[in-house]
């Protein structure tokens, strides 16, 4: 038993047996481990190495794949980006009074919807000029239409306005742009 009067507080009295720590190891069991793990390194640094040959050459196999994927998706927009062009220059050159102006401006919207649910989200795409002008025709287009009823005719500078952006979007498709 402890008297009361001691100078040292209980915590620094002598430690228990639970709380003595293990020895450290010695350095030359810490440069063994060192080395050891130093080996295992090298090893794997020489199967990363050998993987990416193997990768590398797999890359180079399969790329003209790639290219011609790309390719075949860029061939796909540019024909869907043309396919809509058409419907918005039919649509919007409909005189007010034809019967079938009101389904035609259905399709118009059904088709550009898909076309900008299809194509917005693709990160290649977003940076061309093709897209952006398509994008903001599409836009006022689709605005006119829900602010005014498919039958309201769009207003002459905004027709004009409209069919130069399909003049712009098809000269930068045919640039591949």
């Amino acid at each position: 038993m402890r008297a009361a009067s001691s100078p040292v507080p209980a915590m620094l009295a002598a430690p228990s047996a639970a709380a003595v720590a293990k020895p450290l190891p010695s350095p030359r069991s810490s440069t063994a481990l060192h080395a050891t793990a130093a080996s295992a390194t090298a090893s794997s640094r020489r199967d990363v190495l050998a993987g990416t040959g193997l990768g590398a050459a797999l890359l180079l196999a399969l790329s003209p794949c790639v290219g011609a994927a790309r390719a075949a998706a860029d061939e796909e927009y540019v024909s869907e980006t043309k396919e809509v062009i058409g419907k918005v220059r039919s649509t919007i050159s409909m005189e007010k009074t034809d019967p079938k102006v009101a389904d035609a401006v259905t399709e118009l919207r059904e088709m550009s919807n898909s076309w900008v649910a299809k194509y917005r989200r693709e990160k290649g795409l977003l940076g061309r000029q093709s897209f952006r002008d398509m994008y903001s025709a599409l836009n006022a287009v689709s605005g006119h239409y829900i602010s005014f009823g498919p039958t309201a005719p769009i207003p002459n500078k905004r027709r004009v306005r409209i069919l130069e952006e399909m003049d712009s979007v098809e000269k930068s498709l045919q640039r591949g742009r």
